[in-house]
């Protein structure tokens, strides 16, 4: 059973296209964990210019959004 997450977690970013700073909810957030470094990301939509933005997720990243009740899509490779 998941955890329930308070309502008020922001996560602080950035864009990299219009160097805009910002906070999010965490519904603003989607992270995907795939088998490697490569696969393993976090997407969201700049606020401020509409770009999308895909950033690479580490191990603390993936703890903090998970957490933090972000939506969590695990990639799987197929045969």
């Amino acid at each position: 059973m998941p955890v329930p997450v308070p309502a008020a977690v922001r996560f602080r970013a950035a864009c990299p296209e219009c160097r805009g700073r910002f906070e999010l909810a965490a519904g603003a957030l989607r992270l995907a964990i795939g088998a490697s470094r490569r696969t393993t990301f976090y997407t969201f939509t700049c606020p401020q210019c509409a770009a999308p933005v895909r950033k690479p997720a580490g191990e603390r990243i993936i703890e903090l959004l998970t957490g933090g009740g972000v939506r969590t899509l695990r990639l799987h490779a197929t045969p």
